[in-house]
């Protein structure tokens, strides 16, 4: 999941999500720090970083309370780029690599930059036999929306989950059902952060099974 070499300090992209490795993440943009900035990593083919919001919102607002952001992040490469109007940027990314904010500064523009350094990606790790149920039920709504775009005739329409697809892979599983449960953003940073990604799919089969997905 290593991305390409990416600029120091990193620009970041404060969000009220959690981005995680192989995520699929659709921007709409319209603030001028963003733009500027989307604008800049597209032209070099350079990354930005996205870190889940702690405090304040995703859009400046005149007496809002100050952002502030998680320590770890994850690289969004930009798959699509397109500007449909003036001042408005619809961009298409994927998540890479993980990384730790060590410095973060705020510029005059509004624009966060931090001195980051990577972190490792998960290692490849099959699913054990005892959390097959989860990779199974992962793999049953994957199809159920593939049928669904099929059945409505969107073949064009993006699914929130994209290939390649990983049913064997812990890290993978885990992180795709991170990001379609509806749990809070906090308890999904802190799944993103586990370094095991084992431990990180047992978590997501404890809240598989409390939700009645799975037994």
């Amino acid at each position: 999941m290593t991305t390409q070499p990416f600029p120091q300090p990193l620009p970041l992209f404060p969000l009220g999500t959690v981005l995680f490795p192989g995520g699929f993440l659709p921007l709409r943009i319209f603030e001028v720090r963003y733009l500027d900035m989307i604008g800049k990593c597209h032209k070099a083919g350079a990354p930005f970083g996205v870190v889940s919001l702690t405090q304040g919102a995703e859009v400046r607002r005149a007496g809002a309370e100050a952002e502030r952001f998680a320590a770890v992040g994850t690289l969004a490469e930009i798959r699509e780029f397109d500007v449909p109007q003036p001042g408005l940027m619809q961009i298409a990314c994927v998540g890479t690599q993980r990384f730790r904010v060590r410095t973060s500064a705020l510029q005059k523009h509004g624009l966060w930059t931090a001195d980051v350094e990577t972190v490792a990606d998960d290692v490849a790790l099959a699913v054990p036999d005892d959390l097959r149920a989860v990779s199974d039920a992962l793999r049953r709504v994957v199809d159920t929306l593939q049928e669904r775009r099929r059945s409505e005739g969107n073949e064009q329409v993006r699914l929130p989950i994209q290939p390649p697809l990983r049913f064997d892979d812990c890290g993978w599983v885990a992180n795709r059902w991170c990001e379609l449960l509806p749990v809070p953003a906090e308890l999904k940073q802190r799944l993103m952060e586990l370094d095991s990604p084992l431990m990180r799919l047992e978590l997501v089969g404890d809240l598989l099974v409390r939700t009645g997905i799975t037994k």
